[in-house]
């Protein structure tokens, strides 16, 4: 199904059961010093459940800002955010932390572990929070881990891994608590080419598997491969919406159905 870029009210009961995430003309504007900045311009997307789908656009663009609005790590200055149905801005700080820990899973570039724990705690953390007993966590962050082919590091703490290692234990932490949506940061954004594309594959097989909603924030053009919509964003505001099959993908650029090169 093609990404919407107008909000239509006559579909909103057709919406409840197609879309994870909506977003209706957001904006959001920050002060620094005298001078505002606006760092999205009135974005509206619709991603559908399942999807992969690939943020793209250059530094500064707005994507990151993008990112934290779906995940609710921020909150836009207009427009509306929109998990399953549920406008994220109308919710209290507690409802908000439950959606963050049952809703969401969270993987980001730095990888984000505890230091002092084991991989098996680390994933472990999340399932705690929501209220499953230890070893019923225990249990199911050995398999999750198992899944991610790190059965061997169970009791390794991060130092004591590669960075591949530590970004699929944080993939494996991202779905500990069966969520609807993973939201990836550069996810190989410190990774070697090699280790990121085992990356990459990992997200799809588990995007495949789970029939979860995976949204990456990504200048990896390598994404574009196995995502099935690709938003590009610009200046603040969708630049365009492209679907998988519309990409030329060559070594170098990235030719769009319009014959347009992006590098």
């Amino acid at each position: 199904m093609a990404a919407t870029t107008e909000h239509d009210p006559d579909n909103a009961e057709s919406a409840l059961s197609e879309y994870t995430v909506r977003t209706i003309d957001v904006k959001r504007n920050y002060k620094m010093g005298g001078e505002i900045i606006h760092a999205l311009k009135g974005v509206t997307i619709s991603v559908n459940r399942g999807e992969y789908i690939s943020i793209m656009g250059p530094s500064g663009s707005g994507k990151s800002t993008l990112f934290n609005m779906i995940g609710g790590l921020d909150k836009p200055s207009e427009g509306k955010v929109y998990i399953d149905e549920v406008d994220i801005a109308q919710l209290d700080s507690y409802e908000l932390a439950w959606m963050r820990c049952h809703k969401i899973g969270y993987i980001f570039q730095t990888f984000n572990l505890m230091p002092v724990q084991t991989a098996l705690e680390n994933v472990m953390l999340p399932m705690i929070f929501a209220g499953m007993n230890t070893a019923e966590a225990q249990d199911k962050a050995a398999e999750i881990l198992k899944r991610v082919e790190l059965g061997h590091r169970l009791m390794n703490r991060p130092a004591e891994m590669s960075g591949g290692q530590q970004q699929r234990v944080a993939i494996a932490r991202a779905f500990a608590n069966d969520p609807s949506i993973i939201l990836a940061d550069e996810p190989t954004g410190n990774l070697d080419l090699h280790t990121g594309q085992l990356i990459i594959e990992l997200l799809h097989d588990l995007n495949k598997e789970k029939g979860v909603t995976i949204i990456t924030a990504t200048h990896d053009h390598k994404m574009l491969a196995i995502s099935d919509r690709i938003i590009w964003i610009r200046d603040g505001r969708v630049d365009r919406i492209q679907n998988r099959e519309d990409l030329k993908i060559e070594v170098g650029t990235i030719q769009g159905a319009g014959g347009e090169q992006m590098h």
